[in-house]
């Protein structure tokens, strides 16, 4: 299993060329009662942006560093889509959404970076 900051950047790299918005990385490697390492966390404007998106971080991951998902949800609506690479969970949002479930207020506890949209 490759490392897992390595991963979560990969997927913050693939996230921004795509154009998602908002994205944010937070490492949870601290809190010893969370599931994962990482969150990155980013929103599209439509469905199909959103799907787009899921589809590039997979790309990316594979072409990179050779990793498949785990499992991928949400893709039959696209309003909130998962990329489960076990250590590092991928949220992909509409924006809507994003704001209703506020997950960087959840998991605030993390250290959290946000990218600057180019």
């Amino acid at each position: 299993m490759i490392e897992t900051e390595k991963l979560a950047n990969t997927i913050v790299s693939s996230l921004d060329k795509a154009k998602g918005e908002k994205i944010v990385k937070i490492d949870l490697r601290e809190n010893h009662n969370c599931f994962c390492d990482f969150f990155v966390i980013s929103h599209g404007n439509s469905n199909t942006h959103v799907s787009s998106l899921a589809q590039k971080v997979e790309e990316s991951v594979f072409v990179e560093l050779s990793e498949k998902p785990i499992r991928v949800e949400g893709l039959n609506n696209s309003e909130w889509v998962i990329v489960d690479y076990g250590d590092v969970l991928v949220h992909i949002f509409q924006k809507e959404v994003r704001d209703e479930y506020k997950l960087e207020e959840l998991w605030g506890d993390g250290i959290i970076t946000n990218y600057e949209e180019n």
